[in-house]
Formats: structure tokens, C-alpha cells, sequence
């Protein structure tokens, strides 16, 4: 296969459409089964967390800092402090532990 770009994007933009198109046509009616629509009700979240997380892991020189930045950005998420607090303690506790460590 050449390296046509415009090839490239013509496929790539016909596999969106499908994958948008296809649950459009075949499920016309308001979905009642529970178990269905809380799983349909997770899907982003799980997607956003399944792509984040390696990013999160990744994103420091040594694994174990980006671990522990991880920590404590959860136990801070889950008492409910805001966004800013969490990502200003995360960083600044990755901050620390790349000191510590080098």
C-alpha cells in the first residue's frame, strides 16, 4: 500500500461513521433492561480511566513516583477535594518523591 495520506483519512473517517451509525440503526428503542443501561452508563468513565491510567504511570522518569502521585491524587479525589488541590498535591508529591529518589 502507498503512503496516500488521503486514502488513510478516507478510511479512517468511514470506520467512525460506522461505529456511530451502526447503534443508531439497529437500536431504535428506548433501552429498559437495567443491567444494560448501567453498563452503557460506565462506558466513558471506564474508557476515560482505561486510557489515563499508562499515561499517568508514564508521565514521570520513575515508575514508582507517578505511582505515588497516583495515591494521593485518589485519596484526595475520594474525600472530595476540589480538581485543583488534587493535581496541585499530585504533582507536588511526585515532585517530592523524584527528589527523594535521585
Amino acid at each position: 500500500m502507498s503512503n496516500n495520506i488521503y486514502l488513510y483519512i478516507l478510511v479512517m473517517a468511514v470506520v467512525t461513521y460506522l461505529i456511530r451509525l451502526i447503534p443508531l440503526t439497529l437500536i431504535r428503542k428506548e433501552i429498559k433492561n437495567t443491567y444494560v443501561k448501567s453498563f452503557l452508563y460506565y462506558v466513558p468513565f471506564v474508557t476515560l480511566a482505561v486510557m489515563t491510567f499508562p499515561a499517568i504511570l508514564d508521565a514521570t522518569a520513575n515508575h514508582w513516583a507517578a505511582l505515588g502521585g497516583f495515591i494521593v491524587a485518589v485519596m484526595l479525589a475520594y474525600r472530595g477535594q476540589s480538581l485543583f488541590n488534587v493535581s496541585v498535591s499530585a504533582c507536588v508529591s511526585v515532585f517530592l518523591i523524584e527528589l527523594m529518589i535521585y
